[in-house]
């Protein structure tokens, strides 16, 4: 099989299963309408629709149990080449319910497995391996039980020592402990506030917070997504802002994923950063019509696309 050019790396994957009720309440029994089931994690959602994209992806996991195995299955019917890590533990499930009679989504995540450290190991070893040979490595989600809050600063060491461009989307100790080494950070605003430690109430704070983390060396550029007002660019000190396409959302699961996905698509085609934005932002516009996790087409993409407005030049913002 050749080398992909884009590597997803997920350490928290999950069984995503969605359904439909008319109303979510306490103590009684919630009758629940058919069910889905989707391979779920930040980095599988990516490889998923870089696949879709037209990408070369591989998605490197650790998976157990029989939700790990039906997890495995669902990736490899999704047509995503994939690099599991057998672990001890079950992988988690995540569930989604749609109450029907609001628009409400009401969305009940699990922490996970706990993994030893010799599966740490295998996972990082697994990361080294695959990303000798790709464009970019995109690590992506949630950490599980028993990983060291600064996994994700390992792997940009690996992705450091093999010379490839490290895409990190992830949120609490898994954001706070990187120090270095990240090619693109993307967040969203909680995320950013996380990350910083304060309150980020206008878009000039939002862009000074942004290139923060850029100028303590954290990563060279930083994409804040924000939902229906779009999305921030800072690199360097050079700062634009996105619009959003306005659309009237299925389910939010996954939209954030679909816009990390086709970012790293674009720069794997040669794409400067923010046409790759412009890109990730049909994707997640995309994705947001869909229910649950199910992926968004390749021609959905390219329709919200020539909707996206160019990006404006917002310097005069950050001081």
């Amino acid at each position: 099989m050749p080398s992909p050019t884009i590597v997803t790396l997920t350490m928290n994957p999950a069984l995503d299963i969605t359904t439909d009720a008319d109303v979510v309440r306490p103590t009684d029994k919630v009758r629940c309408a058919g069910s889905r089931y989707d391979p779920g994690g930040g980095g599988i959602n990516v490889a998923r629709i870089a696949h879709v994209l037209g990408a070369s992806v591989s998605a490197i996991y650790p998976a157990g149990g029989p939700t790990g195995e039906l997890v495995t299955q669902l990736v490899h019917d999704a047509g995503v080449p994939l690099r599991r890590i057998e672990i001890a533990n079950p992988t988690r499930e995540s569930f989604t319910v749609n109450e029907t009679s609001t628009g409400k989504q009401y969305r009940f995540v699990l922490p996970g497995p706990r993994l030893s450290a010799a599966e740490q190991a295998q996972c990082l070893e697994e990361v080294r391996r695959e990303a000798a040979t790709a464009k970019f490595v995109v690590a992506s989600g949630s950490l599980p039980p028993g990983v060291p809050p600064d996994w994700y600063q390992q792997v940009a060491d690996v992705c450091r020592e093999v010379g490839v461009p490290l895409i990190l989307d992830t949120s609490g100790g898994g954001l706070t402990h990187v120090k270095n080494g990240v090619f693109l950070l993307k967040t969203s605003l909680r995320e950013l506030r996380e990350c910083v430690g304060r309150d980020l109430a206008t878009e000039a704070d939002q862009l000074a917070a942004a290139h923060e983390l850029v100028n303590r060396g954290i990563a060279e550029s930083v994409v804040v997504s924000l939902g229906s007002q779009g999305a921030l660019l800072a690199i360097g000190h050079h700062s634009q802002r996105f619009s959003a396409v306005p659309v009237h959302p299925v389910s939010g699961v996954g939209a954030g994923d679909a816009m990390v996905a086709a970012i790293v698509v674009g720069l794997s085609r040669g794409r400067p950063l923010p046409e790759a934005v412009r890109f990730g932002i049909a994707a997640g516009a995309a994705m947001l019509l869909t229910p649950g996790t199910v992926a968004c087409t390749r021609e959905e993409v390219e329709h919200f696309l020539r909707l996206v407005p160019d990006p404006e030049d917002v310097d005069a913002l950050h001081t």
